[in-house]
């Protein structure tokens, strides 16, 4: 399959992604690429003969000549042949994307080289500044960093498709590395290689990129877990370890059981809209994490037992060492007399071996459901993280400082990021949900009718219920099925911290929080699971209760409903128990959803700064939890600058970011990239926790920013409200795009629609949403009501305002930036073939409005940035966008086609065609690794 990237293709993120685009490594990207291009052709003829690979040939020519031609000849091939070139256009962008990561984490190893690495770059800054060690040692205790896994479907590869290109990335890396050693690439390793790479490319034709089934919630797990576990064993530790000498050299030392950097994870605990998230699927995931996580601790002892061979004959051992051996030793008595003999005069290793005999210990417990016994195994973390530290302190006051500074150090730092469970689990319901099983229990006690009241009368009856001391429920409390699963969390909770530790789960989201009754009613839940006691003084709270605010509304009343929270002396006891933090999450997806890109990024920046100072004046630490998706349309973009971008003050050193689907791939899938990606994050939170705690522009200037940004939203917003709320949209969004197939992709347990949401957008989830319109090219969401926004600050006179926002605001400059890239992966040509060939004659005017309102933006934004097209000062980037579109379309004009047929036979009423299902759902995993995401 030959290729004309002799001119195009530097390092590509997806939206989520951070990524260099320099010139310098640009011509050896390309080299990789049409090498790799060269042996996909080779590959093809091999398998399925010459006939493909010149189809392959034929079809990429005509689309550069005569798109209507292409278009022609694509719509009149077979089922089978048709599937065949779409996959081997797919094939090909897999390819050119993970040689796209290849490349850039070499360019960010270069610079690296040159100016040091993310937090290198962060601590100069604060140097530069001042900031004095006190204070940097105030914030550094307080750092606490968590990307959080989660199970919402936007990867298409499947995981056997993703470990061949791995593996494909480990070929080029070993002979650039090997070239760079010697100074010289030797023939004979290219010819090795490329034979390696032959004969990977023909795994990868010969590996089916359809899953068969719908994944289960313990199949995501399993997918999460890979990547964390490849980051406990290499990134992480690389990442603890820099920020540690980072902090030495800014005059702060951080204990090596501090937790700057943890992992979390919804998968298995997500129960919003999933009838498979049950409280048995929930107990199971936490064991398939612990089995993994275990296994990580022990590759962490197994490296210490290797490297602490020092002898008590040569030094001596602390005393609290000794002591914690006899203990051992009392109750471990099964440690194999070999250990005991060989390592008798190797204290540090003897400890070790009875340290790897308890997490085999607690291994053995957590299958059998055994209760924990103190001194054999493990319940948690803390108690490991002890063990290493007798270790650590004895080896400090006997000569191995060093040791103990170093390689014990770093193990305390890993194993306190990732425990024995890898990743915090945290735990996400509907706030209707709650309640439902509320309005069941009073009934039962038949006080009153809990479901008759309004907002206000059930408030004044759950903080009345708060201060009670009698129960509403009882063992034997019959309830109904989809109320005695909710319940059940809560008592799955509390058995999982029994049985796992108290780290496992901390805490519990409520989807549309809309009043304070939404978070005291799972509190309620929560006492009466034996979670919470709010009788005790002090209160006791096993979990902490986090409103996750979803839509504009309550993004704008984010303020209020905390301050009216933090009001109620006994849910400030509850928070008080928690250490004073209250978590907030804000969700990205579903605003932009309802009130489109400008009012979703604009409402969202307006309540952290709400929050922000409520929080301040009831002396509570904010965390926020930004609830960001892969693509634009749905929050993401690059991690760093979205992190400066937010308001001063709201980033105490604490934050929550979600990774999901595409992003997880592309941010962790390579070990390199693993670490720039981890690195940058919690150099981001560190300067702006340090750096940014007060407006960087005089009052009068924000006030004017706020007021044209205000201008800006509530005319992107009428625009955008005006598309979705005509009564033809959905039936336009259904016709002109291939969402109907998103359920057939079998990439996540979720279902893509909210129950009983009924046949129209308004119960479609955002991942959809964004998938259909990607897909088709006209990524509504990503950019649709910024023109209009811009256009009517403009028309009022503040043209000025707007370009000393762009020149002086990161919020806005960071905001047009995401747009621009939407504008730029747009194309209306293509969305038009859909819609002329797809849409019927009637609906047909909703594209004039999605073309007209594209055309303004594109104006505006231009206006704004000063160039004359869009990625101007992006050219690489630009050349990029403008190459895939080459090897996009065929899969766009053969889904097209074979949309139409499938369409037409469904209105037939005739049977699902498997083998054209199949062809098409090939066709829309070629387009979403050709656009870098699904939704």
């Amino acid at each position: 399959m030959s290729t004309e990237l002799d001119r195009d293709l530097p390092a590509t993120a997806p939206e989520g992604g951070d990524t260099p685009h320099t010139d310098e490594a640009d011509a050896a990207l390309r080299a990789d690429i049409r090498r790799l291009g060269t042996l996909l052709g080779q590959s093809l003829a091999r398998q399925d003969g010459q006939d493909l690979l010149d189809l392959v040939e034929e079809v990429r020519a005509l689309v550069r000549s005569d798109p209507a031609a292409a278009a022609e000849r694509l719509a009149g091939l077979d089922l089978a042949t048709g599937t065949q070139l779409a996959r081997a256009f797919s094939t090909y962008f897999h390819l050119a994307n993970i040689t796209e990561q290849v490349h850039r984490a070499r360019e960010l190893r270069r610079i690296r080289v040159r100016e040091g690495g993310w937090l290198d770059r962060a601590a100069k800054l604060i140097a530069d500044r001042g900031v004095g060690a006190r204070e940097v040692g105030s914030i550094a205790g307080r750092l606490a960093v968590r990307p959080v896994f989660t199970a919402h479907p936007t990867e298409a590869a499947r995981r056997s498709i993703l470990t061949k290109l791995r593996k494909v990335a480990n070929e080029l890396d070993a002979e650039a590395t090997a070239a760079a050693i010697d100074g010289w690439r030797d023939p004979a390793l290219v010819n090795r290689t490329d034979r390696r790479l032959a004969e990977l490319l023909d795994a990868l034709w010969q590996t089916d990129e359809l899953r068969l089934e719908r994944p289960e919630p313990t199949d995501e797990a399993r997918n999460a877990i890979y990547y964390l576990a490849e980051l406990a064993a290499d990134g992480a530790p690389q990442v603890l370890d820099e920020l540690s000498e980072i902090l030495r050299d800014l005059g702060v030392k951080l204990p090596p059981a501090s937790r700057p950097l943890t992992f979390g994870s919804w998968i298995g605990g997500d129960r919003d809209g999933n009838p498979f998230v049950t409280p048995a699927v929930t107990r199971d995931v936490l064991l398939i994490q612990h089995e993994y996580g275990i296994r990580a601790a022990e590759r962490v002892v197994d490296n210490l037992i290797d490297g602490l061979s020092v002898s008590k004959r040569l030094r001596g051992t602390s005393l609290d060492l000794a002591a914690s051996l006899a203990a051992d030793n009392d109750a471990l008595p099964e440690l194999p007399a070999r250990f005991k003999r060989v390592n008798a005069e190797e204290p540090y290793r003897l400890k070790l071996r009875y340290i790897r005999l308890k997490l085999a210990n607690t291994r053995t417990r957590l299958m059998s459901d055994a209760p924990h016994v103190p001194g054999r195994d493990y319940l948690g973390t803390d108690e490991l993280v002890t063990d290493l530290e007798l270790i650590r302190a004895s080896l400090a006051r006997n000569g191995g400082q060093l040791v103990a500074a170093g390689q014990v150090a770093s193990s305390i730092r890993t194993i306190s990021a990732f425990g024995l469970q890898l990743a915090t689990l945290d735990v996400r319901e509907h706030a209707d949900a709650h309640h439902a099983v509320l309005a069941e229990l009073y009934a039962r006690v038949g006080e009153i009718e809990y479901s008759s009241l309004d907002r206000g009368e059930r408030t004044a009856l759950l903080v009345a219920e708060m201060t009670s001391r009698r129960p509403l429920s009882g063992v034997q409390t019959p309830l109904s099925d989809p109320a005695r699963k909710t319940f059940g969390v809560f008592t799955a909770i509390r058995q999982a911290q029994d049985r796992f530790g108290p780290g496992v789960v901390e805490s519990y989201i409520v989807s549309m929080t809309k009043g304070i009754d939404d978070l005291l009613a799972p509190v309620i839940l929560a006492r009466e699971a034996g979670l919470v006691d709010l009788t005790d003084d002090p209160v006791r709270a096993r979990i902490g209760f986090v409103p996750l605010l979803e839509t504009t509304g309550e993004l704008d009343a984010a303020g209020p409903l905390l301050d009216a929270l933090l009001s109620l002396p006994t849910y400030r006891s509850v928070v008080r128990a928690r250490g004073d933090v209250q978590e907030v999450m804000l969700g990205y997806s579903d605003s932009n959803k309802e009130a489109g890109i400008t009012t979703s990024q604009w409402s969202i920046h307006r309540a952290q700064r709400a929050l922000r100072d409520v929080a301040a004046r009831h002396g509570v630490r904010l965390r926020l939890f930004h609830g960001r998706g892969g693509t634009v349309g749905r929050g993401g973009g690059p991690t760093h600058e979205a992190i400066l971008a937010q308001p001063y003050g709201t980033l105490d050193g604490a934050i929550k970011v979600t990774e999901q689907g595409e992003v997880i791939s592309d941010k962790y899938t390579l070990p390199a990239l693993a670490r720039e990606n981890l690195e940058l994050t919690l150099a981001a939170v560190l300067q702006s926790a340090l750096l940014h705690t007060e407006p960087r522009q005089p009052a009068e200037a924000l006030a004017k920013w706020d007021s044209t940004m205000t201008t800006v939203s509530d005319a992107a917003f009428t625009a955008y409200r005006r598309l979705v709320e005509q009564p033809d949209l959905p039936a336009y969004f259904w016709a002109s795009t291939p969402s109907e197939l998103l359920g057939a992709l079998n990439i996540g347990s979720r279902p893509s629609k909210r129950p009983d949401s009924g046949a129209g957008l308004e119960g479609l989830r955002a991942i959809p949403w964004v998938f259909g319109w990607t897909q088709s090219r006209q990524i509504v969401p990503g950019w649709y009501g910024v023109g209009t926004g811009l256009a009517a600050a403009r028309e009022a006179g503040l043209s000025d305002v707007i370009a000393d926002m762009h020149a002086n605001w990161h919020f806005f400059r960071t905001f047009l930036s995401n747009v621009e890239m939407m504008l730029a992966k747009t194309d209306l040509e293509i969305a038009s073939r859909y819609v002329d060939s797809l849409v019927p004659e009637p609906l047909r005017g909703i594209f004039d409005q999605i073309r007209e309102e594209y055309d303004r933006t594109v104006a505006e934004v231009l206006a704004v940035t000063g160039e004359s097209e869009l990625l101007e000062k992006q050219s690489v980037l630009g050349r990029t966008l403008g190459v895939r579109e080459t090897y996009l379309q065929p899969l766009h004009h053969l889904q097209v086609s074979l949309l139409a047929r499938h369409r037409a036979a469904g209105a037939r009423r005739e049977p699902t065609d498997q083998a054209l299902q199949r062809a098409l759902l090939t066709t829309v995993n070629g387009i979403a690794a050709g656009m870098r995401n699904t939704g």
